[in-house]
Formats: structure tokens, sequence, C-alpha cells
């Protein structure tokens, strides 16, 4: 879950932030995407992290 809720605030984040740049569509997508993805990656290391602190 919290991978998906990364995903979705990286989504969110991104298109905010190229959209106060400025930029078109495309940029928007982009950033959207790269956000994203690095949200997801640092949701999944935090997602690894409480689950071996957990056993």
């Amino acid at each position: 879950m919290i991978v998906i809720a990364g995903a979705i605030l990286g989504l969110i984040l991104g298109a905010t932030r190229a959209k106060l740049r400025g930029g078109n569509g495309k940029d928007m997508t982009q950033y959207a995407i790269a956000y994203c993805v690095l949200f997801m990656v640092i949701a999944l290391f935090i997602t690894i992290f409480i689950h071996r602190a957990a056993v």
C-alpha cells in the first residue's frame, strides 16, 4: 500500500511541478512519470525496512 501511495503522490507532485514551471502536456507527463518512479522506489525501500524491522 505504501508503494501505491508513493506512486499517486509522485504523479500529482510531478504534474504540479511541471505545470508551475510553465510546461505543456508532454512536460507534465514526463515529470509525473519520473516523480512516480522515484517515489515508488523510495516507498519500496521504506516497505522493505518496515517489514524487516517487524520480524
